[in-house]
């Protein structure tokens, strides 16, 4: 059942006035003040039942629900994903020091090293380790419990670890005839740790289901779940799918509203409190499967301790997370439709934004939809009141892409301009905008690189194009109208080659140049799908990359008067991450930190981490 969001549109009615917009020309959204009831959001634990079994009656299968598997805490692969790595000056005396390569300032994005100047602070194989860079010494490690990998957040005197972790919450779904039991599965957690001294745990934040993303502002933390029902189907053991899909409709029809609530458990010292994202908390879209649900958590890192983060929920999935400090967008490739055989392949988009304001409990503010899928979270990009998106579409035998504008009208994401026919029978490969403009790369065997003007968004056109071997999977502003793009290098056939690092001149939208690039044969990158590896540092026009191949460690080059030169080597073990404090470069490794000289790069020493 598909409904329109028609008790937002009346709502706010009386908010946003009754003038009505200009057709030919796009203005900014007015933003109305904040209102005080909950925007789509299910005023009834029984009409929210109600809602989630019809939907999920129209979802499921002979086999369960048609969900993808949740993938673990990764990097721009699946939605942890970036922008200026900008020098942040701290008070006098201490350095400066660069951060976490982020998409928009003002929202940083959870890594796997972080610093303040005063510390590094790293997380592998489920220990957090702290450095002392004046010292070069470990000064301290804590085991988190974690299973795989993990990435965290830093203010002040605290860090916030967010990984995986056993069962804790009831393991349990009662029906109608009995007690079906589910297995035991990893749930999301959210570690609070103190950095003073020795390392010590603070609270302990355990979820349902796994961690999309996170953003940071200031030191306020939110984080991004996705959780599935706690519904158990019988064992696939004989019978067609047509019992089966029988049975398990059954199950559905005798599941409590309870099994779809995302579930929380805060533990801190010898105190554990559970609950549950209350009814009135959840959100609703025009169209859901009920199959998933997505929940956002607010943490201030600057409190005593972890709360139960004031979750809001949307009855979605979502794979893509963008954030600014003003607002949060989720978005949503809606694979649960695949499971319709006899319709079309999954050709749109859900984008749900969220309105933020400090620290409060984040607003489900609107949702809409786009043609075609998104590379990653740089296909989105809000400027001036618009939400601008990349996206690329498929048809039978053929493929293209667009970039679209949005406007926040009442509950609705509405489109008002949109240039599409970009690469036709191309992929997307990388997204940039950057205020009034856009940058795409496509590539099957040479790499256009399409400069949009988005200066008008009612009628945003493609300004020009520059077409050349290889592709950019990545594209960092390094000052004024230059952009570095990270990728492969190929033949004219389109046969890899190498890691390419290249130059472009953009300052004529009309014909965007490349000035320079670096090949390194048989080499590939990290930052190649986790722009978070990658290092920036203006003050030195530095670029630092890891390199993996043919040799192993990272590329530094300097991007100066149009040129890429080489600054030194690093090469010699594998690296995943540089930082500069001061006036040293700091380089994360398997094993250790190895630290060299920032003007030389000559390496003048290692810190094993123990």
């Amino acid at each position: 059942m598909r409904r329109r969001l028609w008790i937002c549109a009346v709502l706010l009615l009386p908010l946003a006035g009754c003038t009505a917009p200009d057709p030919d020309r796009a203005t900014p959204p007015e933003q109305p003040p904040t209102p005080p009831f909950k925007l789509v959001a299910f005023d009834s634990c029984d009409r929210l039942l109600t809602e989630l079994r019809a939907a999920a009656l129209r979802s499921i299968t002979a086999y369960g629900f048609p969900v993808a598997q949740p993938e673990p805490l990764a990097a721009e692969g699946n939605s942890m994903r970036a922008a200026d790595a900008v020098a942040v000056p701290v008070p006098a005396p201490g350095p400066t020091f660069s951060g976490t390569n982020a998409h928009e300032q003002g929202a940083d994005e959870p890594d796997i090293v972080k610093t303040d100047g005063r510390r590094i602070v790293t997380v592998e194989g489920g220990t957090l380790h702290v450095i002392d860079p004046a010292t070069r010494r470990e000064t301290g490690k804590l085991t988190l419990g974690l299973a795989g990998d993990a990435r965290l957040l830093l203010a002040g005197d605290k860090a916030l670890v967010l990984g995986y972790g056993g069962l804790r919450l009831d393991g349990t779904i009662r029906a109608a005839d009995g007690v079906l039991q589910r297995e035991d599965v990893a749930g999301a957690e959210a570690l609070l740790v103190d950095l003073t001294g020795s390392p010590r745990l603070v609270s302990r934040y355990h979820a349902d289901g796994r961690i999309v993303d996170a953003r940071q502002t200031g030191s306020v933390a939110r984080i991004v779940l996705s959780s599935g029902p706690r519904i158990v189907f019988p064992p696939i053991l004989r019978g067609n799918d047509q019992s089966r899909l029988r049975q398990n409709q059954a199950v559905v029809n005798r599941t409590d509203v309870n099994a779809w609530l995302p579930q929380w458990e805060v533990t801190t010292g010898a105190t554990t409190t559970r609950g549950h994202v209350d009814c009135g908390s959840v959100n609703r879209p025009a169209s859901y499967s009920g199959a998933q649900m997505l929940t956002v958590v607010t943490f201030d890192l600057a409190g005593p301790a972890l709360t139960d983060g004031s979750p809001v929920s949307v009855v979605a999935d979502g794979d893509i997370v963008y954030g600014t400090p003003a607002s949060l967008y989720i978005a949503n490739d809606q694979r649960w439709k695949m499971v319709d055989l006899t319709a079309k392949a999954a050709t749109t988009t859900d984008i749900y934004k969220f309105a933020l304001a400090g620290a409060d409990k984040p607003r489900f503010q609107a949702s809409g939809s786009v043609p075609g899928t998104l590379l990653n979270q740089y296909a989105l990009s809000e400027w001036d009141g618009y939400l601008r998106v990349a996206t690329a579409a498929r048809t039978t035998g053929s493929s293209s892409s667009a970039v679209r504008v949005l406007a926040t009208r009442g509950a609705t994401l509405a489109e008002v301009g949109t240039v599409d026919g970009l690469g036709k029978g191309e992929q997307i490969y990388a997204v940039r905008f950057l205020g009034p403009r856009g940058y795409v790369v496509t590539f099957r065997q040479t790499d256009p690189l399409y400069s949009v003007d988005l200066s008008d968004p009612a009628h945003p056109t493609v300004s020009g194009s520059l077409k050349i071997t290889g592709y950019s999977a990545h594209l960092q502003p390094v000052g004024g109208d230059l952009l570095v793009g990270i990728g492969q290098e190929a033949s004219a056939q389109g046969v890899r080659e190498g890691l390419g690092i290249s130059l472009f001149d953009v300052a004529d939208p009309a014909h965007p140049r490349r000035l320079a690039q670096h090949v390194l044969a048989d080499s590939t990158s990290e930052a190649e799908f986790d722009p978070h590896a990658v290092l920036w540092w203006p003050a030195t026009q530095l670029l630092v990359v890891p390199v993996n191949g043919r040799t192993n460690g990272a590329v530094a080059v300097h991007v100066r008067n149009g040129t890429i030169r080489p600054g030194g080597n690093l090469t010699g073990a594998p690296i995943r991450r540089s930082l500069v404090i001061g006036d040293q470069l700091w380089m994360l490794g398997d094993t250790g930190l190895g630290v060299a000289d920032l003007s030389t790069l000559d390496r003048i020493g290692f810190v094993p981490l123990t």
